[in-house]
């Protein structure tokens, strides 16, 4: 598997989902594949979430790969 962060796009995709929904599940805990931070600090809730600031999302290859079976190797979305 390739290291780095799997964009939101491609884990929506994945999931058959919008890319609203893997954003939510990432913040809330229901979807345990990454974690969103601003500025260094974890986002925990999507009370945090203000309009215009800028939320990184890193999606672990390894566990959505455990979640379902797909296999990250950096194609794009």
């Amino acid at each position: 598997m390739m290291a780095g962060s799997v964009p939101v796009a491609v884990a929506a995709k994945v999931y058959g989902k919008a890319q609203s929904w893997v954003r939510a599940g990432i913040i809330c805990g229901w979807l345990p594949i990454g974690t969103a931070t601003r500025n260094g600090k974890l986002i925990t809730s999507l009370d945090e979430i203000k309009p215009r600031e800028h939320i990184n999302y890193y999606i672990s290859p390894v566990k959505l790969f455990e979640q379902t079976g797909f296999e990250w190797k950096g194609e794009k979305a």
